[in-house]
């Protein structure tokens, strides 16, 4: 399929190869927890947007992912590894340089995690690399807060057309307020709001963030769930419970199921209830791309909350 096909969603952003360690507890600077043995180990593969836009794709939608890989080892695994997500290499960039990696440090007793990212900044996405025609071509555009340049150039684009723009605000940057006012749907990290705004309440920061946009806000918060604000309209939305083995990419997943219900035309509440169960499933398995569950999996658990 070629980048002037029609696409249902085109995702700007970052992939990563993953290094998974598995050990029995979080590391602390004491006691015995400053010293063990490493349980498990596996390389998979990850990131914001491509993780992302292979649910979207598993889902059965038609989607384009974009991003920068480096002309090293992880770079070409990731090149490899799309395909088998659904996924082409024509939205592929490479650049000389070492390609986004982690080292996550996975609670095998939770399965929470820490990740520790690096990348050469050679391999950074820009404005110039984007594929326009693309984003033009597209139903809806994701983007994430990695390379911050192709993600604002691409938001402006899709936005000048009448296409939405969901996010993945993740962290605070000297550039994140104008990637925020450059999205529709700004689907926030837990803790960013109150970065923002400095209200530690979910409805007050989202209502004072609310006088410089009239966009639709959605915080995820992990098994909790999620938080939106619509219009004036707050809403709650549970989590679901499950045996979590890996937290890895569930709010990548969480996002592709809200693409999904967003271009289903489904009610908010709908749509934040089948992301929260296809984000919970996605916690059962190890590993981020590789814990995506089915579309009809995800349906099956949203559909025993409603």
């Amino acid at each position: 399929m070629s980048v002037e096909s029609r696409w249902d969603v085109v995702g700007v952003g970052a992939n990563s190869v993953d290094f998974v360690h598995v050990v029995p507890s979080f590391p602390r600077p004491e006691g015995w927890h400053s010293k063990m043995r490493v349980a498990r180990r596996v390389v998979t593969c990850g990131g914001q947007t491509a993780t992302a836009m292979a649910a979207c794709a598993r889902f059965g939608l038609r989607t384009l992912y974009v991003g920068a890989v480096g002309d090293d080892e992880n770079g070409r695994r990731i090149a490899e590894e799309l395909p088998r997500h659904g996924l082409e290499a024509s939205g592929l960039v490479q650049k000389p340089g070492r390609n986004q990696s982690a080292l996550i440090i996975l609670d095998e007793t939770t399965g929470e995690r820490a990740v520790l990212w690096d990348r050469d900044d050679s391999v950074e996405l820009g404005a110039a690399d984007l594929p326009l025609a693309a984003v033009a071509a597209a139903r809806l555009l994701h983007v994430d807060d990695v390379n911050q340049e192709a993600a604002i150039a691409a938001a402006h684009c899709a936005r000048s057309l009448g296409i939405p723009v969901t996010s993945d605000l993740d962290r605070m940057t000297p550039r994140t307020e104008e990637l925020l006012r450059a999205v529709s749907h700004a689907i926030f990290a837990e803790g960013l709001p109150e970065q923002l705004t400095g209200e530690r309440d979910y409805e007050r920061a989202l209502r004072r963030l609310r006088r410089g946009h009239d966009g639709l806000f959605v915080v995820t918060l992990g098994r909790h769930g999620a938080v939106a604000l619509d219009g004036d309209r707050f809403l709650r939305a549970p989590g679901f419970a499950v045996d979590v083995v890996d937290t890895t990419g569930s709010g990548d997943v969480f996002r592709a199921g809200f693409i999904y219900g967003a271009l289903a035309a489904w009610p908010l509440d709908r749509t934040l209830r089948f992301a929260n169960a296809a984000a919970a499933l996605s916690c059962t398995r190890l590993g981020a791309m590789a814990g995506i569950p089915t579309l009809d999996d995800a349906l099956t658990l949203a559909e025993r909350r409603a």
